[in-house]
């Protein structure tokens, strides 16, 4: 019996571990989904603003939704640093890894809608320039058939 407690102890405190370790790769994971939706923001928009089939005004708004996933994105990073942070002790490992878990999982969301809204906004290029027989140039601006990422 006294065998079987012990196991069962550096089994419990091993799964405790190997939670955090999961936990510390979510957290390492959902930062990096932060340079990722910025770097489909950057390059996406610099591509937009050299098509032709935008408006300035289009443009502008185009610019705004991006704006907006941004600052939303940016929410889920500083509740994750508020939960990652040391002085935070009130919190449980359980409420820590809860709250990790959230973070990642709107973090991915917004790394899909940005990607989503990105395919979108190039899909309207698409067609503008598919009905103004320009599709060559729009290829080109957005990527050949092996670099497409729309």
């Amino acid at each position: 019996m006294k065998i079987y407690e012990q196991g069962k102890k550096y089994y419990d405190a091993l799964k405790s571990v190997n939670n955090l370790v999961k936990d510390a790769r979510k957290v390492q994971q959902t930062i990096l989904m932060v340079g990722d939706i910025t770097d489909t923001y950057v390059t996406s928009f610099q591509r937009m603003m050299r098509d032709d089939n935008f408006t300035v005004e289009e443009l502008g708004a185009i610019a705004f939704g991006y704006t907006k996933l941004l600052e939303e994105s940016n929410d889920v990073l500083t509740e994750l640093k508020n939960v990652v942070n040391i002085t935070t002790l009130s919190m449980t490992d359980k409420e820590r890894m809860d709250v990790v878990e959230r973070c990642y999982s709107k973090m991915k969301r917004y790394r899909n809608l940005v990607s989503y809204y990105t395919n979108k906004n190039i899909s309207v290029s698409y067609l503008r320039a598919k009905k103004k027989n320009d599709l060559d140039r729009i290829m080109g601006l957005y990527g050949n058939m092996n670099e497409r990422y729309w």
